[in-house]
C-alpha cells in the first residue's frame, strides 16, 4: 500500500448517476488508467469532541478553513493492520493531507494514552490537533467502496468514484465488518476529482455537456447531519 506522507491538491466533488459513471469510464479508456490499488472498501473513523465541534465549524458557512481527524484502513482491518491516521485540513478550497501508517492496535492505544506517535513533524500536528480538541474520541464510522483512476499523461489528475458509503455511531472499529445506514442513493456514485492544477480539458467538456456540477458533499457532515435528524425524529416520538 501507497504511504504517501503530504498531499496538496484541490479535490471537487460530484454526486453522479451510475449512468454517468458508465459513460465516463468509457472515456477514461483514452485518458485514463486503474490505480494499482484502484478497487478497494475503504473504512474510517473520524474522531471529534463529545459535541461534534469539529465537525460543526467544518459545515458552518461562510467556513474558509476546515479541518479533519481520522483513522483510515484499506479494507477490514485486523490488530495487527497498517492503517493510516490522518490529518485534513482545506483552506480556500486547496487541501492539505498529512498522515502517518501505524498499526491498528497502536492507533487505538494512541488515542488511549497509552502510545507516542514518533516524533516527525506530521507526528506534532497530530499531537497538537488531540490536545487542541481535549476530549476527542471515535464518534463515526463511514465506509465505501471505491475505485481509482490516475491520468496516462498526467499521473496528478486522480479520479475516485465511491460507492455503497454506509455510516454507524455505534461499534467504531476498523476491525468490525462494514455495515450503517446509506448515505447516498443506490443508483448514485459520489465522484471526486483530485489535481493539483486546473481540470483536463477533455473532462471539462465531458461535465459541461452532461450538466454534471460541482457538489459540496462531505460524507462526514452529512453524516452529521444524518445523526442529527435522527435524535430530533426520536425526540418527537417520545
Amino acid at each position: 500500500m501507497k504511504s504517501q506522507a503530504v498531499f496538496k491538491r484541490y479535490e471537487l466533488k460530484y454526486l453522479i448517476t451510475k449512468q454517468q459513471k458508465s459513460d465516463l469510464l468509457e472515456l477514461f479508456k483514452m485518458y485514463m488508467r486503474p490505480d494499482e490499488f484502484g478497487q478497494n472498501s475503504i473504512f474510517n473513523i473520524y474522531y471529534d469532541t463529545p459535541d461534534f465541534l469539529i465537525i460543526r465549524r467544518s459545515i458552518t458557512k461562510p467556513s474558509v478553513y476546515k479541518e479533519k481527524l481520522r483513522l483510515r484502513s484499506y479494507g477490514r482491518a485486523t490488530e495487527e493492520t497498517q492503517v493510516f491516521l490522518e490529518l485534513k485540513k482545506k483552506y480556500d478550497s486547496v487541501v492539505y493531507k498529512r498522515r502517518i501508517p501505524l498499526i491498528q492496535k497502536d492507533a487505538t492505544n494512541y488515542f488511549e494514552g497509552e502510545y507516542s506517535l514518533p516524533q516527525t513533524q506530521i507526528a506534532k500536528e497530530i499531537d497538537y490537533f488531540k490536545m487542541l480538541y481535549a476530549g476527542i474520541a471515535p464518534r463515526v464510522f463511514i465506509a465505501y467502496d471505491r475505485e481509482a483512476f490516475y491520468g496516462i499523461n498526467d499521473s496528478d489528475v486522480r479520479v475516485t468514484f465511491d460507492e455503497n458509503i454506509v455510516w454507524r455511531d455505534d461499534n467504531l472499529d476498523l476491525c468490525s465488518a462494514k455495515y450503517g445506514s446509506k448515505l447516498i442513493q443506490e443508483d448514485m456514485a459520489l465522484m471526486e476529482i483530485k489535481v493539483a492544477g486546473g481540470i483536463p480539458l477533455w473532462l471539462t467538456k465531458f461535465l459541461t455537456e452532461n450538466k454534471i456540477y460541482q457538489s459540496s458533499f462531505s460524507k462526514y457532515g452529512n453524516t452529521y447531519k444524518a445523526i442529527i435528524a435522527r435524535k430530533k425524529e426520536q425526540t418527537y416520538v417520545s
